[in-house]
């Protein structure tokens, strides 16, 4: 896959300043930017806002989203985090799990993707089954091995948040469906910076914040159904979601069928002008890049970062078991302290989480970036 060019004239990212750090909040476009001031703007004359305006940015957002990661745009739904996204998963699953069942999720797994399925098991009895840390950093092999008779949830992300490290999502569906379990995908960490086919995995649901590798606003995230679920119960009852909500004079006369598709488990107020703009002109972008392309450019950077890591006494999580996007580096001593402050005065932003540094460069990144973490890496460690 050929690397794409350097976009940093695309990104409000001064000179002097080297950002590694999309994992924690990914920068936002320059046009991003001005499609929200743009909506926020458009605020101030409320007469000029049609009952179509309420409509037409929701479905274009489902429309790109389809474009950039497959699948139908029917499918997908405009969510405002992670939490709200799994907590309606959780909320549709809770008749499919009960007292002995258990629902599997990784050690150290983000928040937002373990406590909605601590409250699933205080709800139906159901238990959480936590796949340790593995030793060899082989991941997929060590949620496979943890299958039981009773695994009835597999609520997993395409790399770990904290070190990139991979797991096979194709092997764990296939072991998924073979079990009878359904399977929740938190892709935040890895959703617009590494490819994930939709057609072979077929998760049940998948949620992804926007403001991280999706380059959207804070505030705006991407969930998807698989079309077996979209006659379920949405966490909330929004009047937007119902059929004939475009014709805003009959809304007295309460709709009780849902929009079709996965337009159900929209969030109230999907349409919020000073969001969904700067989402879809980070979709359009993403689609014309390409995942494939942003990986692949992303995996060269973070090869060359590992070279790196490894003179200088680090340990990055081994090439076969990494994310092309993400690289997480432990230090058989533990990192030094300070580390991160050091960097930061010379405007140069990773993240620590654990005992791993995290490397996590976008397109911006250019050369002077990298001779300037080099340099310094290399003189502080």
């Amino acid at each position: 896959m050929p690397h794409l060019p350097c976009q940093r004239h695309l990104f409000d990212i001064p000179d002097d300043v080297a950002y590694f750090n999309c994992a924690y909040n990914g920068p936002l476009l320059k046009s991003a930017a001005e499609a929200l001031v743009a909506g926020s703007q458009a605020k101030c004359r409320p007469w000029q806002r049609k009952p179509a305006d309420f409509f037409e940015d929701p479905e274009r957002f489902r429309t790109l989203a389809a474009q950039c990661f497959g699948g139908a745009a029917d499918n997908y739904a405009v969510i405002p985090s992670t939490s709200y996204g799994i907590s309606t998963a959780a909320r549709i699953l809770e008749a499919e799990v009960g007292a002995g069942d258990e629902i599997l999720v990784l050690e150290e797994i983000f928040p937002s993707n373990y406590l909605p399925w601590h409250r699933l098991t205080q709800v139906t009895g159901a238990t959480l089954a936590t796949v340790p840390t593995p030793v060899d950093q082989d991941w997929t092999e060590a949620v496979l091995s943890s299958f039981g008779a009773r695994t009835r949830i597999v609520a997993v992300p395409n790399c770990h948040w904290t070190n990139g490290a991979m797991l096979d999502l194709g092997r764990i569906s296939d072991a998924a469906r073979s079990a009878g379990a359904v399977l929740v995908l938190d892709v935040t960490q890895s959703l617009g910076a590494s490819p994930l086919d939709l057609d072979q995995i077929r998760p049940d649901f998948l949620v992804a914040s926007g403001y991280k590798w999706l380059l959207m606003p804070y505030g705006l995230s991407l969930f998807y159904a698989d079309p077996k679920w979209h006659d379920a119960r949405p966490l909330e009852e929004t009047w937007l979601n119902r059929a004939g909500a475009e014709v805003f004079e009959n809304l007295v006369d309460y709709a009780h069928d849902y929009q079709p598709g996965a337009r159900r488990f929209d969030m109230g107020e999907k349409s919020i002008p000073t969001l969904l703009p700067g989402g879809l002109v980070a979709l359009e972008h993403l689609r014309d890049w390409g995942v494939a392309g942003i990986a692949s450019t992303l995996e060269s950077v973070n090869d060359r970062i590992a070279e790196v890591l490894v003179r200088i006494g680090l340990e990055p999580v081994e090439k076969p078991f990494r994310a092309p996007h993400i690289l997480g580096a432990s230090a058989k001593d533990g990192l030094p302290e300070g580390l991160l402050p050091r960097l930061a005065e010379r405007n140069i932003f990773i993240s620590r989480r654990g005992n791993s540094l995290r490397f996590a460069p976008h397109l911006h990144v250019n050369e002077n970036d990298l001779d300037k973490l080099f340099d310094t890496l290399e003189a502080g460690l």
